[in-house]
C-alpha cells in the first residue's frame, strides 16, 4: 500500500514494484503538478490506484482494508518548503494528520496488520543549527518551517504509535529521512533541477535562488532502494525497525551553484545560469546528514555520486523533451541501477 503514488517520487516507485512483482494499491490525490510522471509512465497501468485524500479517514480505511497489504509506504506529503508558507494549516493536515490516518489504518486493520511501515519523511526533520557536519538519528527533531516542522511532528506521530501500538503487534515500523532527490520526471515548483529542466525547455537563463545553499543532492533510485531494503529487511527481522538518514556521501554534498554548473555541463549548448534573488522565505544554508547508521546496519553505499545523479536527470529530460518512449528510458535507468 503506497500513499502518495501519483507524485515524483511515488511513481517511480510503483514502478520499481510492479515491475518487479509487488500487487501495488495506491493513494493519493490526483498528480500534483502538470505534465506528471504518473501520467507520462502510465502508472495507473501498474497498479490499482485509489484517488482519495489522505485527511479523509474514512476513505483512506476503505482503501486500506480493501487492498489488506502486508506492507505500507507512506509517501503521501506536501512536500514544498515555499508552499507551506503559503498555506500551513493545509501542510500540517496533510502532513501530520495523514500520518496519523495512516497509522490508525494499520493499527485498526481488519485481519492481519501490515507486518512492515516505512514513513517517508525528509532531512529537515531537524532542528538545524547551520553545522558543517551531518545530522545524526538522535539530534533533536524541529524543522524550521511549516514544512520541515510538520515532518518533524510526523516522525514524533510514528515514534508513538510504535511506542504505543506496534510494540505489542508484529508490525514493524521505520522512518527515512531522505535528502534532496533529483531525477527525471520531477516538475514540481522551486526545485533546482526541474527549474533548470523548464529553463532547458524554454530557451532561458536558469535562475539560481540561493546558490551558495548546501544540500545533500541524490538520484531518485538511491532513496527508493534504501525503502525496499528497509521494508524487506525489517519484514524478515524487526530488530532493524528504527530511523534512518538517506543520503549521499559528503563529497556529494554540494551547493546549489555547483549542482547548477553540473546541470549545465552535461546539457550542453547554451545552458548557463545566473544568481538572482527573490527575497522569499527563509530556507536553510547548510544542511547535511551523517548516513552512518544505515551503512552500518545495512551495509549500504549510493551507487551514483552527484555527477551521476545529474548526468541521469539530463538523460531523461532530454528524452522527454525529444518526445522518446519514457518508460523505456524509465526501465533501462532502473535495470542499470539495480544491475
Amino acid at each position: 500500500f503506497v500513499t502518495g503514488h501519483t507524485g515524483f517520487k511515488g511513481s517511480w516507485l510503483c514502478h520499481i514494484l510492479a515491475k518487479f512483482g509487488a500487487e501495488v494499491t495506491g493513494y493519493s490525490l490526483p498528480a500534483p503538478t502538470n505534465p506528471n510522471l504518473f501520467e507520462i509512465a502510465k502508472i495507473e497501468r501498474d497498479v490499482h490506484s485509489v484517488i482519495g485524500d489522505i485527511r479523509d479517514m474514512a476513505a483512506l480505511k476503505k482503501a486500506f482494508d480493501a487492498a489488506d497489504p502486508e506492507i505500507v509506504l507512506h509517501l503521501a506529503a506536501q512536500p514544498i518548503v515555499r508552499d507551506s508558507y503559503k498555506d500551513p494549516r493545509y501542510t500540517y493536515e496533510t502532513n501530520v494528520m495523514g500520518t496519523v490516518n495512516l497509522l490508525e489504518c494499520v493499527r485498526l486493520a481488519d485481519g492481519t496488520p501490515p507486518r512492515s511501515v516505512v514513513n517517508i519523511t525528509t532531512d529537515k526533520v531537524y532542528h538545524n543549527n547551520e553545522w558543517e557536519w551531518g545530522y545524526r538519528e538522535n539530534d533533536s527533531l524541529d524543522g524550521f518551517d511549516p514544512y520541515s516542522n510538520s515532518k518533524s511532528c510526523s516522525e514524533l506521530v510514528t515514534h508513538s504509535y510504535k511506542n504505543s501500538f506496534f510494540e505489542q503487534k508484529s508490525v514493524a515500523v521505520s522512518t527515512a529521512r531522505a535528502g534532496n532527490v533529483i531525477g527525471g520526471g520531477d516538475f514540481a515548483n522551486d526545485r533546482i533541477i526541474p527549474d533548470c529542466v523548464r529553463a532547458m525547455g524554454r530557451k532561458q537563463e536558469i535562475v539560481v535562488r540561493n546558490p551558495a545553499s548546501i544540500r545533500p543532492y541524490q538520484h531518485v533510485l538511491e532513496p527508493l532502494f534504501v525503502y525496499l531494503q528497509i521494508v524487506q529487511r525489517q519484514y524478515e527481522d524487526r530488530t532493524v525497525e528504527g530511523y534512518y538518514n538517506v543520503g549521499p556521501d559528503d563529497c556529494d554534498c554540494v551547493t546549489t551553484g555547483q549542482l547548477a554548473t553540473v546541470f549545465c555541463e552535461l546539457w550542453g549548448q547554451e545552458a548557463r545560469w545566473v544568481s538572482q534573488g527573490d527575497g522569499g522565505p527563509h530556507e536553510a544554508n547548510f544542511l547535511k546528514l551523517d548516513c552512518s547508521k544505515i551503512k552500518h546496519v545495512f551495509g549500504w553505499r549510493p551507487r551514483y555520486g552527484v555527477e551521476e545523479a545529474v548526468a541521469k536527470t539530463v538523460e531523461w529530460s532530454k528524452a522527454y523533451l525529444d518526445g522518446q518512449e519514457m518508460l523505456q528510458v524509465m526501465d533501462r535507468q532502473i535495470m542499470e541501477f539495480f544491475e
